[in-house]
């Protein structure tokens, strides 16, 4: 048992095993995600969250240890960011030509995620930092946190939003386009990457390439477009 003590020591002060823990967490849960035939329900990304919160649970691990390893895992999200151009050019002809009703849908989805997260924030009696961390949930977790500490609020608990925001926005969002008829490629990957960022992004381009271009765009889009709206309808509002 000393020996096995002595090397669990030796193996918590690496980086690497964390970052292996974050791998393995992640094919366990792509693993089930594909058992389950793909269900959206069987997010991947949230069993690899509930694995490894469980395990650092489990050991006593901080998180400031466990970041040391996932750090690396950090780093590669800027470059898959910058992939997503790949297939939105792909899709370039389509996209063009669909140019108003995509910024139209955008700014709409933008207005809806902000105004619906403040006005469920107001009447549950949030404060106004609670608010502003609230509002910008459907955007990615780096500009998020920015608006959010740019106006006052709390990046932690905007991160943990947005997080949530986007499984959330993965595993319901096909659900709620099929009860609304919504078949069109192109409309479904705007919906899913305006509402849930990322996360929604790449669950659109699992299952369609033209679904994945568009989503990719949204997201980018709907980040711009509520870095420049969100403070002034703050300070308009507030």
């Amino acid at each position: 048992m000393q020996d096995l003590r002595d090397i669990w020591v030796y193996l918590s002060a690496s980086p690497l095993l964390h970052l292996t823990l974050t791998l393995v967490a992640y094919l366990v849960g792509n693993w089930i995600y594909r058992k389950g035939k793909m269900n959206p329900l069987l997010n991947p990304v949230l069993i690899a969250v509930t694995i490894v919160v469980a395990c650092l649970l489990l050991t006593g691990t901080s998180y400031r240890d466990y970041f040391d390893g996932a750090q690396f895992v950090h780093f590669l999200l800027g470059p898959a960011t910058v992939a997503l151009a790949i297939p939105l050019y792909r899709q370039f002809e389509k996209v063009r030509r669909s140019g108003f009703a995509i910024l139209a849908s955008i700014l709409a989805g933008s207005l809806t995620a902000m105004a619906t997260a403040i006005g469920i924030g107001l009447l549950l009696g949030g404060s106004n930092d609670t608010l502003v961390s609230l509002a910008p949930k459907s955007v990615t977790a780096a500009v998020a946190m920015g608006i959010s500490e740019q106006l006052g609020g709390l990046p932690s608990l905007t991160a943990v939003l947005v997080i949530l925001t986007g499984i959330l926005g993965a595993m319901l969002g096909p659900f709620v386009l099929n009860l609304l008829r919504i078949k069109d490629w192109s409309a479904r990957g705007l919906a899913l990457g305006t509402a849930s960022h990322g996360i929604g992004t790449a669950r659109a381009l699992q299952v369609n390439d033209v679904a994945g271009a568009f989503a990719g765009l949204a997201m980018g889009l709907n980040a711009l477009a509520t870095a420049v709206l969100l403070p002034v309808l703050w300070y308009w509002i507030f």
